[in-house]
């Protein structure tokens, strides 16, 4: 039966990501450039207005923010000890902010490739891209870090709705060759978030994740 996105919630925002939940359970970690469309797409397919907080203003995500899919669980949040929620989706910091404090970039530039290679719960990464500028440096970094990590990969090309369908098809089928010469378990969709365009298709590709 598939899980139901509506009931997400905001759980915690992890500084670091040995603060996060106990590592049980099975989650999907959403990634993409600052401004790319992330925290829309987290709320698309939620089905809610808020659960992540969008922004004109890039670089908003700079900590690992926790949504478990269903019920909150009753314990504190306090206790970093508690039992995990059984299904998460994880929003990781945006990258590619250049006004970001250079500190900072080099902090998620360790942390991140540990999270991806040793979270057990870690199902897959979303990578949202913006169509207009798909497949950027650091998203192939991205790429390349869940390659070495053997996680599957599921590209969002979002804003589709800002293309007309002909250029955007024909943006879908030059990117997928490129993103599987980095990250063979990759695959992508179009996806916009203002006309809930792949929302069902993006939904499917988390439930084969995290219920399989």
């Amino acid at each position: 039966m598939p899980l139901d996105y509506r009931r997400t919630q905001f759980l915690l925002s992890a500084p670091e990501p040995e603060q996060l939940p106990a590592d049980l359970g099975a989650e999907v970690a959403f990634a993409g450039r600052s401004n790319a469309g992330k925290s829309s797409a987290l709320n698309a397919i939620t089905d809610q207005r808020s659960l992540a907080r969008v922004s004109k203003t890039p670089g908003r995500t700079q900590a690992i923010n926790v949504f478990p899919v269903g019920d909150r669980h009753s314990a504190s949040v306090e206790d970093r000890h508690f039992p995990a929620a059984e299904y998460r989706l994880i929003d990781l910091p945006g990258y590619g902010y250049a006004k970001a404090p250079e500190a900072l970039r080099r902090h998620w530039q360790r942390a991140l490739p540990a999270y991806l290679e040793g979270r057990q719960s870690l199902r897959g990464l979303v990578v949202i891209m913006d169509i207009r500028h798909p497949l950027g440096p650091l998203d192939e970094q991205m790429l390349a870090w869940a390659n070495a990590a053997e996680l599957p990969v599921h590209v969002l090309l979002s804003k589709a709705d800002k293309l007309r369908r002909g250029p955007a098809g024909n943006t879908l089928q030059r990117v997928l060759p490129a993103m599987r010469a980095i990250c063979p378990a990759s695959t992508a969709q179009l996806f916009s978030a203002t006309n809930r365009q792949g929302v069902d298709a993006a939904r499917r590709k988390l439930d084969e994740w995290l219920l399989g």
